[in-house]
């Protein structure tokens, strides 16, 4: 009999998972992964670990499956907690979710259920993996979930063949309305429970309190700038199979707009532009304009935020972005692209974002994304993935 440790959250998708896998015969263990300590950043009654505990353990004992807690805190601190702290300290955008992934789920979890004699781990994510034979090698494949409303195949982007391999998803079949339904069926004391969110298995957090742990609040002006006071034009591109994306010279076709003290007229004041990102509209408290405000860039080293009015404003879009050689991560290796190659694939630049057509362009000093139509709000440390049809082949971090 396979042995397999379910990743138990206290919700609902990873409670049926668990249930599925037992059906289908596996020797089903529960485990806890407790990541967080301090409840003081989370919001009161959203989502605190010690009840996510109990509720995975109470799934547990219904299933009549072993429950164990395991403290991935340290782990957690190191390799995702302060990771954010230094991306946004350096005014770029981090993704936690995708993070805990690669670093937790799928290493440290990982390797711990191997040593309790797994053959496979498995969460609750919608996504679905399968495998092809190649080249006499067998090649695992990271497929959307078949809910695409709920698809979370984005948040794994970072996976390697290796993780894949050992990586079950039960539900990626289902849509959400069935899984609510088993486990109403099952009577499990998650089947109304709402999803969890914020932060991987922290929950709902007040992000400008998490940041102020090491991130101190620091004044600064928030600046507006109208369109006509941007030194960039939208740059057409071609989206045809025979006439590919001229590649000269690319950085200029993705760059974003040169921003600067001396543009614009000073609309507020901020508590710290390491707080903000690309495309954010909530936090600014600043009025009087017709339409809402959204930052279109920020500048961590003067502390200052740069705003446009409207979610039109152009100096929200660019026209594609670049990974840098070191970032680019293709889960399909089998697919990735050489310097001078360029493909078409699939694209988005955040969770449950409609993938738009882009080009990959692939050079010496790292991978080239050229959208068909400007894309909103890019912000530089989230993850761009790039798909074939629904297969998750790559990821990278936009720099």
């Amino acid at each position: 009999m396979k042995r397999v440790v379910v990743g138990l959250s206290g919700g609902v998708d990873s409670s049926v998972a668990a249930y599925l896998l037992k059906k289908q015969g596996f020797d089903v263990i529960g485990v806890f992964m407790r990541n967080w300590h301090d409840e003081s950043v989370t919001i009161d009654n959203e989502c605190p670990w010690i009840d996510d505990s109990n509720d995975a353990m109470a799934v547990a004992e219904a299933l009549d499956i072993p429950f164990h807690v395991l403290d991935l805190s340290a782990d957690y601190k190191e390799r995702v907690v302060d990771y954010m702290f230094a991306e946004y300290e350096n005014g770029r955008t981090p993704n936690p979710d995708v993070l805990c992934n690669r670093e937790i789920k799928f290493d440290i979890f990982l390797k711990a259920a191997m040593n309790m004699k797994a053959d496979f781990v498995a969460t609750g994510h919608y996504c679905r993996k399968d495998s092809i034979e190649k080249n006499g090698q067998t090649t695992y494949r990271l497929l959307a979930g078949k809910d695409d409303n709920k698809d979370q195949s984005y948040f794994l982007c970072q996976l390697t063949q290796d993780q894949l391999s050992k990586a079950l998803f039960p539900i990626g079949e289902l849509q959400k309305s069935e899984v609510r339904e088993i486990a109403s069926q099952l009577d499990l004391v998650t089947a109304d429970k709402k999803d969890s969110q914020g932060l991987c298995f922290i929950g709902k957090v007040k992000l400008p309190v998490f940041l102020q742990q090491q991130l101190a609040p620091k004044r600064g002006e928030i600046i507006q700038i109208s369109e006509s006071e941007l030194n960039t034009e939208p740059q057409n591109v071609t989206n045809s199979e025979s006439s590919p994306v001229d590649t000269l010279p690319l950085m200029s076709q993705i760059a974003p707009p040169t921003l600067n003290r001396e543009m614009g007229t000073v609309v507020g004041q901020h508590t710290g532009a390491h707080y903000f990102t690309i495309g954010q509209r909530k936090g600014l408290d600043v009025g009087g304009t017709k339409e809402p405000l959204f930052v279109i860039g920020t500048d961590v080293k003067t502390n200052t935020v740069y705003v446009g009015e409207s979610d039109r404003h152009a100096g929200l879009y660019r026209n594609g972005l670049f990974i840098k050689e070191s970032d680019v991560h293709w889960l399909r290796e089998d697919l990735k692209l050489n310097p001078g190659d360029s493909k078409r694939f699939d694209c988005r630049i955040r969770y449950r974002q409609p993938l738009f057509g882009a080009t990959l362009i692939k050079e010496e000093d790292g991978l080239y994304i050229m959208f068909d139509e400007p894309q909103k709000a890019v912000a530089p440390g989230q993850f761009a993935a790039w798909y074939a049809g629904e297969e998750l082949i790559g990821s990278g971090i936009i720099s």
